[in-house]
């Protein structure tokens, strides 16, 4: 099985887990991510792709180091205004069935260009479109995949809660360790 692992950065990856699979590192956002992820799929053929990175919960349900899978994911803000309220674009909420399933916790994420840190916005997002969590990248890889015919899977672990800002919550070591162990474990169940 030829296996494409995708992930924004490389502090996110323990790359000699990994031998045998290709790696892409994309760089931060939906638009790095996207131009990266088209190059490849347009140059080389993969079974499977594995988005893995880390990312912020909005729920209590799932605590910092947790390893999830991500089922749906939503370009949370893509759409318009119309009075006070906001209205989005129904081509860009992406329900993505995968041919590969994981036992991990089933999660709805988004996928921002602004990560929340303001009580007021994380409350609005909340109640439009009730995310576990959230990353920069996710909807684009499942767009681009989708767009490609190739099965992915998104997995993510948590490094943050969202809430205002404050990094002495986070915990990117361990959210990183336990996201590289659980991949390396789904690669090996294959």
């Amino acid at each position: 099985m030829k296996i494409l692992l995708v992930v924004a950065t490389e502090h996110e990856i323990i790359e000699d887990k990994f031998n045998g699979c290709n790696i892409l590192i994309t760089g931060m956002g939906m638009v790095n991510t996207s131009i990266q992820i088209t190059k490849e799929l347009m140059q080389n053929k993969y079974d499977l792709v594995i988005n893995m990175g880390v990312a912020g919960s909005f729920s209590q349900d799932y605590i910092v180091g947790d390893v999830v899978e991500v089922v749906e994911d939503n370009f949370s803000e893509l759409g318009f205004e119309n009075g006070n309220d906001f209205e989005q674009f129904s081509d860009f909420v992406i329900k993505y069935n995968v041919k590969a399933k994981t036992n991990l916790k089933k999660v709805k994420g988004i996928t921002v260009n602004t990560v929340h840190g303001n009580e007021h916005s994380i409350d609005e997002i909340v109640n439009r479109l009730n995310p576990d969590v959230e990353s920069m990248e996710g909807a684009s890889i499942f767009k681009v995949c989708n767009e490609f015919s190739v099965p992915c899977i998104q997995i993510r672990a948590i490094s943050n809660n969202v809430e205002k800002r404050n990094k002495e919550n986070w915990n990117m070591p361990l959210a990183i360790l336990n996201l590289n162990k659980q991949v390396a474990k789904i690669i090996m169940e294959l």
